[in-house]
């Protein structure tokens, strides 16, 4: 084997090792969630990391500002279980130490004691530091969120995110260009 070859197949090795890496700082996302447990879950982003969300349900700027708004959306949560299903990571072909990933999940939750569904779908920038993958962005967009009683007729209706008692608009599918352009398209064809 060349150089040229060994130097293709380490690379080649990174990016599979760093996918798995990544999947795993999912996970260790969604058990930090459910174990309310901070440390760990403020390890998990960089120092400059932002976490942001279309409805402005969760903002923050900086590991500090993650660590706080996590703190006091878990004083109004009760148990909960998150699980995720797909993750999609590609790693930056300029830079082996940056990537983008969609992870698609669910979560069961108690806000304010009351028991609740939730279909999300996160929007990730990921980076490596000192051999580490950490989110450097994390978007969180709801399909919906609604109290389990109002699940069966939730997804018939627009405001299927429910924060703080109050019904909003979801953060998808009707905001993306793809489904805009399928229900253009379904006018103009009269279906």
């Amino acid at each position: 084997m060349n150089n040229t070859e060994l130097e293709s197949l380490t690379a080649r090795v990174d990016r599979l090792e760093s996918r798995q890496a990544i999947a795993e700082l999912v996970t260790a996302y969604a058990i930090a969630c459910d174990e309310h447990d901070m440390p760990t879950l403020t390890s998990l982003f960089t120092e400059d990391a932002c976490f942001d969300s279309p409805s402005g349900a969760m903002v923050a700027n900086g590991r500090a500002a993650i660590t706080a708004m996590f703190v006091e959306v878990f004083k109004i949560r009760g148990p909960a279980f998150h699980w995720t299903h797909d993750v999609v990571a590609k790693i930056d072909p300029l830079d082996p130490n940056r990537a983008t990933g969609r992870v698609l999940s669910h979560a069961e939750t108690t806000p304010s004691n009351v028991v609740s569904l939730a279909a999300m779908r996160y929007d990730d920038q990921y980076r490596r530091e000192q051999g580490i993958w950490r989110f450097n962005k994390r978007v969180i967009n709801f399909l919906y969120y609604v109290p389990v009683t109002d699940y069966a007729t939730a997804l018939s209706q627009p405001e299927r995110l429910t924060i703080r008692g109050v019904r909003m608009r979801a953060d998808y599918p009707e905001s993306l260009p793809s489904w805009q352009q399928f229900e253009r398209e379904q006018l103009k064809s009269g279906t």
